[in-house]
Parts: structure tokens; sequence; C-alpha cells
């Protein structure tokens, strides 16, 4: 079999016999009269008028030989079929055609529709150019595409062999038409609201951080569909707003979770968790009939009917139900024999994680179309509690042994939010990283008022379990580790084990106090911490046994090592900047003033030769900073 780089070859050679043809392999546009699908609607109507027409698509099939071919064309939309007799077609066309044309090249063809022999509606080529020479084969159909990243990776390719793939991607934007539609028709305005945000909210997740230069402060990518921006619009008096768009969650990858996704919520005024039930089963009944003509489905080792009657499911009442623990009186350790028992692990021990997981292994065995109601509010700082002070008015659509949407009458009460922002703090400090994360300006604007409002948000999970597909699969290019190609360009598992690391280099030659090395050194560690706004330290933590956070180490190592004399420390910083690293430096000025004015104005006044430099820091890969600063002896 012939590697993928011959069958370049061969066909860069293909190339060649265009170009030698005077045929542009690549122009900028083709005759094309219609789509492959109207062809087929349009051709009755050409096959009896004999006109010519022009079709365009990709070879996906070529079969016959001789003086007859068949070339199989694909446009995305549909297939059609185009025939090559030798007596039709001018002879240098016909031999250019056989010779130059691959599987997978893009054509324009001309000619006039026919039947074959077999009845299948198709066109007889009289003349034909190229629209796009492939240089790479297609995958071979059975055998092409077999490893799972690498079919993430060039999705385009399984595309191209999928036309079921493709249709799930209409679906899939069929979906969210509807979805809009439904709101809009009941007067819901469609808003945008920010996706970086200084404090997350909306959701129990942990956050991508990341950080903003212009403002010097670190920020975070939303968890939820703008929740806490919504319901400031509510306030401010929008009664029906709602939002679809994307939230990034740093977390686990399952078949039902992916770190970026899309999803829609809305919040109603003057509505309350009943109300958004009832809506919610007639929005879920009509995108199932619009978008995939039914309401029966099987997924995930269930089967439901959204037509039913949708029942009612109360949470603590489920779990002892299944697990025989009263979540109200049991306590931690209760807990933790029951799901050991269970055979579950867990995640944390506090009562709310235990509690969660303990629904989590329940909610497996309930088939639905069921609402979960009567959450506690220790798992929903959000929602209005109810009257028994333990509850709160929370629904969950379940199907299929999930929780496939998320709703709740909106707490308003200033004083019970900043309470229960206080106790998701408490979590926080015990180390709890998807707790959410108190916003007190939000406390603030309910202290300005905010009408009773019912709040509701699905997405993508709730597409992925109708199509009965994993999430990952209706992502089009889902994130994937990049392949390792090893040499210059290496990327992937190669790219994550190469090492990083910074050396600071103090001038000893300087005659400076111990305080002043000390200094140095300090000063430069906060420069390689503040480059690029990029992070020092990592986003994980370590905890002792009474459960006090401390910071892992920093994300990179720093050797201290030390030049003899000012030049050497003025070579370190050309041979950096030639190798292209990171560099901080910290100069004489900068230690004798505080002065920020001052330091500018004194250096100003200096040539580069005359700056005496106290250190130097430098940051890249290890093996370049080893060899740059390689002279230089550790500091004692």
């Amino acid at each position: 079999m012939a590697s993928l780089e011959e069958l370049k070859a061969a066909r860069l050679k293909k190339l060649d016999l265009l170009t030698a043809a005077g045929m542009d392999p690549y122009p900028a546009k083709v005759p094309r009269d219609f789509c492959l699908e109207d062809a087929h609607k349009k051709f009755a109507e050409y096959e009896a008028s004999g006109a010519t027409v022009n079709l365009t698509g990709r070879v996906m099939a070529i079969r016959g030989q001789g003086a007859i071919l068949f070339y199989v064309l694909d446009d995305g939309k549909a297939r059609f079929q185009a025939v090559a007799k030798k007596d039709e077609l001018d002879a240098a066309k016909f031999e250019l055609l056989t010779g130059a044309v691959d599987m997978g090249d893009f054509i324009s063809v001309t000619g006039t529709m026919f039947r074959t022999q077999k009845g299948e509606e198709s066109i007889l080529i009289k003349n034909w150019t190229m629209a796009s020479k492939a240089l790479l084969p297609l995958p071979e159909k059975w055998h092409g595409l077999t490893d799972p990243d690498e079919k993430m990776r060039k999705r385009y390719l399984d595309f191209v062999m999928t036309a079921e793939l493709r249709d799930l991607f209409y679906k899939k934007s069929k979906f969210w038409d509807v979805s809009r539609a439904f709101f809009k028709e009941r007067g819901f305005l469609e808003v945008e609201t920010p996706t970086i945000e200084v404090t997350t909210g909306g959701a129990e997740a942990r956050p991508f951080a990341t950080y903003h230069n212009d403002y010097d402060m670190d920020v975070f990518m939303r968890i939820s569909i703008g929740e806490l921006w919504q319901k400031r619009l509510l306030a401010g008096g929008f009664p029906k707003v709602f939002e679809i768009g994307r939230a990034y969650r740093n977390e686990g990858t399952s078949p039902e979770h992916a770190q970026e996704f899309t999803n829609l919520e809305f919040y109603w005024g003057y509505a309350d968790y009943r109300d958004g039930m009832k809506l919610v089963t007639e929005l879920y009944r009509r995108l199932a009939t619009e978008v995939f003509g039914t309401t029966k489905f099987s997924t995930r080792g269930h089967t439901f009917d959204l037509a039913d009657e949708w029942a009612e499911i109360d949470y603590a009442g489920e779990i002892k139900k299944q697990t025989g623990i009263d979540i109200y009186t049991a306590s931690e350790k209760d807990m933790m024999a029951a799901l050991a028992k269970l055979k579950v692990t867990y995640d944390g021990t506090n009562k709310e994680r235990l509690i969660d997981t303990l629904w989590k292994f329940c909610r497996k065995n309930i088939s639905g179309p069921a609402f979960l109601v009567n959450h506690p509010t220790m798992v929903a700082p959000l929602a209005k509690a109810n009257k028994d002070g333990r509850t709160v008015q929370k629904f969950q659509p379940i199907l299929a042994g999930s929780e496939i949407g998320n709703g709740y009458s909106e707490l308003n009460d200033p004083i019970d939010q900043r309470n229960r922002f206080v106790e998701q703090q408490k979590l926080i400090e015990r180390g709890d990283e998807e707790a959410m994360m108190p916003d007190w300006e939000f406390v603030e604007m309910l202290e300005h008022g905010m009408p009773p409002t019912c709040g509701f948000g699905y997405g993508e999970r709730l597409f992925t379990f109708l199509a009965d597909k994993p999430l990952r699969e209706t992502h089009m290019f889902p994130l994937v580790r990049p392949a390792d190609t090893g040499g210059a360009g290496k990327s992937g598992s190669a790219a994550k084990k190469e090492q990083k690391y910074a050396a600071a280099v103090i001038n000893t030659g300087a005659k400076m106090e111990r305080w002043q090395e000390l200094n140095t050194i300090a000063h430069l560690n906060a420069a390689f911490g503040a480059r690029s706004g990029k992070k020092l330290f990592t986003q994980d933590s370590i905890s002792t046994a009474d459960a006090h956070k401390i910071n892992l180490n920093i994300k990179h190592a720093i050797m201290i090592k030390t030049a003899g004399s000012n030049d050497a420390l003025k070579k370190l910083i050309s041979d950096a900047r030639a190798a292209g690293l990171e560099i901080s430096e910290f100069t004489r000025e900068m230690i004798t003033t505080t002065s920020d004015k001052k330091v500018i104005a004194e250096t100003a006044g200096k040539k580069f030769a005359d700056v005496e430099f106290l250190g130097v820091m430098v940051f890249g890969p290890k093996e370049q900073v080893d060899a740059v600063t390689k002279g230089f002896e550790l500091y004692k």
C-alpha cells in the first residue's frame, strides 16, 4: 500500500497535468446553476428540455474504465451522478478528466440530464473544469479514521464521509432556531451578557481563570449564561429575557460534560417555579416534535415519552426511598457509610457534596419524564425557600437518569441571599472549588428590588439525550489534545513534556549588602510572576488535616545564580534576547528609590553602557535557559 507521501506526490504530478493543459486547479469561481438537491428536483424539467446545466461537487466515487466512467458528486446536501463518455467529450478533456481527477477533488461539469439504463438520474458530461484539486486522499469508508481523537482533530473528513453526522448538526441548528422562536413568540427579549466576569455566578463549577492586562486584574470565563446579569435586567425593568450563549467550566470531561458548551437561560418576571414547569413541559415537547419528529425516545438505556404526564419527585424522599438515608437527620459519617455500601465513590466529605453524591446515585434509576422538586436549601443558593425553611422552589427535568435543565423561583430576598453567600464563602475557604463565588454587588442589586421571577436553563445536554449521542460527538470541533507530531513543531504530549523554568542571576560584583541581594531577587520574582499577565502560582492547592488550604509550589522552577560583573549581566541580556527568552531586569536606580518617576528620569539620562544591573531574570524552555546561563554559578 502506498504511503501518504507517495499518494501526495502522485497527485502533485496530476496538478502539473492540469497546469500544463491551461486549467486552473484552484479557480475563484466555477460554473454552477444550482445545488445537487435541486438538480434532482429539476431533473424531469431539464431531461425533457435537453437544456445544458452546470453542476458542481466533490468526487466521492469513480467507477468504470475505458470509454465510459461514472463520477458520484457530493455538495454536502445531496449526491448526483455524472457520466463521462469518450465519444461525447472532447478527446483532450476526456483524457485530462480520466488522468487528473481523483476522489476528493471538486469538479464542475457541464452537460445534459438523462437516465442510465438502471434508471439513475445523471448528467452526461459535455465539458468540465477543476474546482479544487485535493492533494491528500479521503479516508477509506471502513478503514479510514478509526482513532477517536484523530476523528475529532480531522472532523472535516468525518463530515465528508458521514452524511448522518452532517444531518446531526442541521438538527442541532434547528434545535436552537426552535428554542429562539419559542421564547420570542412569548414576548421574551433576547439579550447578550458578559462572558468575562470578575466573579463567576449562576452555578457551582470550577471556572477558567484568566487575566485582564489593561485592568491589571484576574477575571474568569463565565460558568452560566449570565444568570446574575439577567436578573439585573429584571430589576432594571425588562420583565422577560433570555440568552443563548457559551459557558466554560474547568472540570472533568465525560459523555455528558464538556468544558465549553452552549446553553439557554430565561428569566420570567412575575412568575414562579410552577409557571416555569408548565412552560418547560411545553418547550421540551415542541423541541422534540419539531426537531426530531417524535416525543418518544430511547437513550442511555432508558425509554421515555415527553407526551406523558410528568411526575414530581421529592428530592429527600427519593434518596430515602432508594438508600434509606434521611438527608436532614443523617450525619456525614452515616452518608459516607451508605455510599461505601452502595460502592459509590464521592468527591468531598462536607454534607452538601455527600448529599449531592447520594442523589446522583438515585437519579440513574429514573427514566422520566419527571420534575425533581423540593431540593434542600444548602444545594440551591440562588433559589427562593419554601415555607418549611429547609427546601427551595427549584425544579429540574429528569430524563434518562439525568437532570436535563435547572430552574427555580429566584431568590429576591437580599438578606437571605447575603446569608447564603456567606455559607458558600465558608465552603470555598474549606477547599470546595465548585462552591459559588459570592457576588456582593448582586446582593446590593437585590436591595434595590427585583420582582418575583422564575429562571431556567437548558442546552446541549438536552439535545444530546434526544439525539442519543455523547456530548463530544455533538460538538463540531470538540477540544482534543494536539497530536504529538515531533520535531520543531512539537505539540500535544511532546509540548507538555517540554520543561520551562526561570533563572535569576545576581550581580555579586555590584557590592550589594545582603538585604539588597534579597530585595533584587524578590523584585525579579515579582516581575516574573506578573510577566505578560500570566500567573506565577497554580490554581491547585493541598489541604492540612484540619482543612487549611495551602497553595502548591510555583508553576515554574526558579534557579538563582550569580554573575561576577555588570558586563556579564549585559551579555546575558543580549544572549537571552537573541534566544527569544522572556527577560526582567533590576537596576541600581530601582533599589535606591521607591519613586518610579525618579527611576524613569535617571535611566533616561544614561546610555545602556552606563546602566548598572543588579540582577536579571530569564525565562523559557529549560534547554535554552541553561544554554545562556551555563557560565554562572549557583547562588550561595
